[in-house]
């Protein structure tokens, strides 16, 4: 794995899960590889948390790189099944951003979490000499709930029914086309559709819709490693086999053409604002329906079975040693 992106398994074995300080009886559920939250028990509550770096990119403009920096956030808290409800947010600001920008940015975030009923409870602000964009801090969500509300991506069940929603590569597609879009050669109507991908990246309220409506065993937001990466996760947690149809895997308008000429696998590459999805067929009618009631993009792509790893169409889909995205932006910045 190269140094770019999340450290692999292996380090995290070594790195992470070995050194967790203090144990404690009232951690439900703490780190583990592939799973974006934690759960802290407080008096029979549920307290799910997750933290993200937060990437601020002006050349989306300030409001639209806030809003999608928001989401990335909280929807690791929303994959739980569990209404993020608390945002606690450390902003290290590059020396060069003036009061009006981080002004803009700060009330953008202010619109977001008052939509989604969420308090920015506590937090950290000032401008470094180092700082620079996109990485601009980090932040910790919080939700508050059952413990027999928390969807895990490692509860798939032989007999489930798998869903994605949106489809591979739209957050890649999305960014690059929108930042590069002059040095990517496809047409005016390819790079059209492709930049309207940014519109596809956020799957807060998705999870949610998808959670109410369930019952739902499994979900795994599609994001660094893409869809083959998210697909492998939840099947390891499981000890299950995943098998997909390909066909039936939903593809964006402008995806497949700009990861051709990019040559850019979209099953490896980050799809941010896509759901993988564990149904129980009791459910999947009802959570199908449910979100395509909010106009989101959703189709069934196979089953959960007996055995290990993930097959497609019969073949053995590898989880991908790194996603290609990071060397594609690399390879347009440095033109």
């Amino acid at each position: 794995m190269t140094n770019l992106g999340k450290i692999d398994r292996t380090v995290f074995e070594n790195a992470v899960a070995a050194n967790l300080g203090a144990s404690r009886d009232d951690v439900a559920l703490g780190p583990q590889h592939g799973v974006d939250f934690g759960v802290i028990d407080v008096d029979g509550t549920a307290l799910v948390t997750a933290t993200d770096p937060l990437s601020i990119l002006p050349a989306l403009g300030l409001e639209r790189a806030a809003r999608f920096a928001l989401d990335l956030v909280l929807a690791d808290v929303a994959v739980s099944g569990v209404s993020p409800s608390h945002l606690s947010i450390c902003f290290t600001l590059p020396a060069t951003m003036t009061d009006d920008e981080f002004a803009t940015i700060q009330s953008t975030i202010h619109e977001g979490c008052v939509d989604l009923g969420v308090a920015v409870v506590t937090g950290h602000t000032a401008r470094y000499s180092d700082s620079s964009h996109p990485w601009v801090g980090a932040a910790t969500a919080m939700g508050v709930g059952g413990h027999d509300e928390i969807v895990c991506p490692d509860g798939a069940r032989p007999g489930d029914r798998l869903l994605l929603t949106t489809g591979p590569a739209v957050e890649s597609v999305g960014l690059l086309s929108t930042l590069f879009g002059d040095r990517i050669a496809v047409s005016e109507d390819v790079l059209a559709d492709a930049q309207e991908r940014l519109e596809d990246v956020y799957c807060v309220r998705d999870a949610l819709t998808a959670a109410a409506a369930g019952p739902v065993t499994a979900m795994h937001d599609v994001t660094e490693g893409g869809l083959a990466g998210a697909l492998n996760e939840m099947a390891d947690g499981a000890g299950a086999r995943f098998e997909i149809d390909r066909e039936a895997v939903p593809m964006r308008p402008g995806v497949r053409e700009v990861c051709e000429t990019l040559e850019i696998d979209p099953w490896a590459a980050t799809s941010c604002g896509s759901l993988a999805i564990a149904v129980d067929p009791a459910g999947v009618d009802a959570v199908r329906g449910a979100l395509e009631d909010r106009g989101t993009v959703v189709a069934e792509i196979g089953r959960v079975t007996e055995g290990k790893g993930v097959l497609v169409d019969g073949d053995q889909l590898e989880h991908p040693s790194v996603d290609p995205s990071w060397a594609a932006y690399a390879e347009l910045a440095s033109q």
